[in-house]
């Protein structure tokens, strides 16, 4: 595995949010855990934050009559923070705020309803292409590189099953191992002078990604619950 922090993602940000949950002291238990695990220093402040717990974005949590939303910019610390959040060590940190015994919010979250299909202002076709040429050394794309993806990476496929796959592909850029090796056009920093990377890089535009994210969306979510077939 190649080192996990780029130089996007050690500047810090501001975080605001609604002083309900600001009073109940869980933003001192959430944030630092989060500042300790990645080095990204978040300052609070009590409105217009680069990143906004509210009530419009990607829900993270439930508490206190509503579900809390986090919007904010999909580059560098704040789209880590909210990747953080929907990972498993983020809901268990979620839970674990339980002043008096008690757990104010859950990461278990009701459904709002069906999510709205996802809409990209891409071309799926240079999409696919994209992904077979950039992505392809690494993962499984669809049958025509199915016997050339590495061993341990998942598929195009496989991630489509994943709850939050529109945010995955989008800041792929920010998640291990694809900081050592991958530039986004006036997205990503350099690479540092001593720390050239181990393989060819990997250099797009967020034009380029959007064609990629066209494509993704119509991919079919691999179905986990298919039996084996025999051989």
């Amino acid at each position: 595995m190649f080192p996990l922090v780029a130089q996007a993602q050690s500047a810090g940000f501001t975080l605001s949010t609604a002083r309900e949950v600001r009073d109940t002291g869980f933003l001192q238990h959430l944030l630092p855990r989060f500042s300790l695990k990645h080095g990204v220093r978040i300052t609070q402040i009590d409105e217009g934050g680069d990143v906004v717990i509210g009530h419009e974005g990607v829900p993270v949590f439930a508490g206190l009559d509503a579900i809390w939303h986090v919007s904010g910019p999909k580059v560098g610390g704040p789209a880590l923070f909210t990747e953080w959040l929907l990972a498993d060590i983020g809901k268990r940190t979620i839970h674990a705020f339980q002043p008096e015994g008690v757990a104010i919010f859950t990461a278990q979250i009701e459904d709002e309803g069906a999510l709205p299909a996802a809409v990209f202002e891409g071309d799926p076709l240079l999409g696919e292409t994209l992904s077979l040429r950039h992505c392809g050394r690494c993962h499984v794309i669809n049958d025509t590189n199915r016997m050339d993806g590495m061993g341990q990476t998942p598929s195009f496929a496989l991630m489509r099953t994943f709850d939050d796959w529109r945010d995955r592909f989008a800041t792929f850029y920010i998640l291990n191992p694809h900081p050592s090796f991958t530039q986004i056009a006036d997205i990503t920093q350099p690479f540092a002078a001593h720390l050239p990377p181990a393989i060819v890089p990997l250099e797009m535009t967020q034009g380029e990604l959007d064609n990629i994210l066209s494509y993704v969306a119509t991919i079919a979510p691999a179905d986990l619950g298919a039996p084996l077939q025999s051989q």
